[in-house]
């Protein structure tokens, strides 16, 4: 790729200023939330992908987690399976859980890993469920019938645990994890996670 004066002024002032920050946190672990319209812009899919390289590259350890809420909803209505929400939260019966399995680990999951790959980075994508990552058990919100325990949305899930030693691994290796927010729970059972709630819990 060939630079223009003007071009390889505008890289050295980003990277001048960039410099103490870099400093700062090489070998820190950083947490990065991906999701909204950095997902479907294909400007701002590209700039992603490149500052998590970057980040990789200089000394600082990025995990990526993803969400995927607009994919989901979409393959679902292909499918002809309705879409219900309570206060927010996608109503995840068995059926939508597979479909959620399929999108996030699948489908997003993956195009996020070729996207950093593309972009010179070692990307590696994972769901909760791997090595045990996300222990969930299934989320109740407040309300509904006395002694019921709450209002009961399916196969939505909360985080009882992270399995640090995972993502240790990943933090002193070559690569960058993009984890999908499925968590499973002592039975096996799977369930959809809120994933700001899973990047805060990692962070």
């Amino acid at each position: 790729m060939s630079l223009t004066l003007s071009n390889a002024k505008n890289i050295a002032t980003v990277l001048t200023e960039a410099l103490p920050y870099i400093q700062k946190f090489t070998g820190r672990t950083i947490v990065v939330k991906y999701g909204g319209n950095a997902m479907v812009d294909e400007a701002l899919k590209q700039s992603f992908a490149r500052d998590i390289v970057l980040m990789k590259l200089v000394g600082i350890n990025p995990i990526v987690v993803h969400g995927g809420g607009p994919q989901i909803g979409e393959l679902l209505a292909k499918l002809n399976i309705e879409s219900n929400f309570v206060d927010g939260m996608r109503v995840t019966d068995s059926q939508t859980m597979d479909v959620v399995e399929m999108v996030l680990g699948g489908l997003v999951n993956k195009e996020i890993v070729s996207l950093l790959n593309k972009n010179q980075g070692k990307a590696v994508g994972i769901t909760g469920k791997d090595g045990n990552l996300i222990r969930a058990r299934q989320l109740k919100l407040k309300g509904g019938e006395a002694g019921t325990g709450g209002i009961d949305i399916g196969q939505v899930g909360e985080i009882v645990s992270i399995n640090t030693e995972i993502m240790e691994v990943m933090k002193n290796s070559n690569f960058i994890p993009v984890i999908a927010p499925i968590g499973t729970d002592e039975h096996g059972a799977s369930y959809n996670i809120n994933a700001d709630s899973v990047a805060g819990e990692l962070a």
